[in-house]
């Protein structure tokens, strides 16, 4: 299918824009830029919007989002991850995607400021990941969560984090995850399936990108490591049911779709979606495209659906 062609009028609108390449800038300077994308959102209204700190060795910015079903206490609970490669973004350019979230699915959203690399390389990004749901479990009283009803998800590297989080939860014996919602997951940090080449230029995300962020994240860990790579687990057996999002024309595409593959040979119930014509980063670009509505529609509702 070709691109849909409110991505191509997007894409063919960037291509005209003057600058640098990100990988070809500091992480500072690659942060403000993706900072600048944003000011396309068009972030909804929700109930109560509060900024909290995890405390810890180090403390972990949160932002909670309560919809407005949710204020009388009892909603379920959904611990969002931002993307960016695990070198850029934060609660800000997560804001408008956590919003449309929380109103969709009825849960309280927490999203994570976990710490960036290079400054702080894996799987520190995942400790600080793991360190905010179990707060966010422990306080679900003054949080109007029901704790018990838990989901956690994420796009890109969020999505990445977030399929570590089941993995490392699974096997620390809990907290409990209902669910993850996994929007174009980095899950094979070997950046070895077709699409990575397929997709490699002209698409928004690009192989020579994903090489700067894994480069960045990994230092000197092993790409096959199942901390950064969730699809070279030993076992996905036990994981929570998964809805995985996937974008045609994404460098991500395949390993997306391999690891939905690899839970449901688990015997994990998971829901696969490609959205044919659209491209990584889709997901975050409701004021655009109608295909991220959709995809938000549909993410809200399986939220509630595998939360109620």
């Amino acid at each position: 299918m070709p691109l849909h062609p409110q991505v191509k009028s997007l894409l063919d609108g960037l291509a005209q824009l003057e600058g640098p390449a990100m990988t070809e800038v500091s992480p500072a300077e690659a942060r403000a830029m993706f900072k600048n994308l944003s000011a396309f959102d068009q972030p909804e209204e929700v109930a109560v919007v509060e900024d909290r700190v995890v405390p810890g060795m180090v403390d972990v910015p949160v932002r909670v989002y309560t919809p407005e079903g949710a204020r009388g206490g009892g909603a379920p609970l959904l611990v969002w991850l931002h993307g960016g490669g695990w070198v850029i973004g934060d609660l800000d350019t997560a804001d408008a995607t956590a919003r449309a979230l929380a109103n969709r699915s009825g849960a309280v959203v927490v999203s994570v400021d976990y710490r960036l690399a290079p400054e702080h390389t894996a799987p520190t990004a995942l400790d600080d990941s793991v360190a905010a749901l179990r707060w966010a479990v422990e306080h679900g009283g003054e949080l109007g969560v029901d704790a018990t009803r838990v989901a956690v998800g994420g796009d890109s590297a969020g999505g990445n984090l977030a399929a570590a989080l089941c993995q490392r939860v699974r096997d620390d014996g809990g907290p409990a995850i209902a669910f993850q919602l996994l929007v174009y997951p980095v899950v094979d940090c070997t950046l070895t399936h077709p699409s990575m080449d397929e997709n490699a230029e002209g698409y928004f995300l690009t192989k020579d990108a994903m090489v700067w962020f894994v480069d960045h994240y990994l230092d000197t860990l092993d790409p096959k490591h199942p901390s950064v790579s969730p699809l070279h687990a030993d076992s996905l057996a036990g994981l929570p049911p998964a809805l995985v999002l996937t974008a045609e024309f994404d460098p991500l595409r395949d390993e997306g779709e391999a690891y939905a593959a690899a839970l449901r040979d688990a015997g994990v119930r998971v829901e696969s979606v490609r959205y044919d014509g659209q491209i990584h980063g889709f997901f975050g670009m409701a004021a655009l495209l109608d295909d991220a509505k959709h995809a938000l529609d549909r993410a809200g509702a399986a939220l509630r659906a595998a939360l109620t």
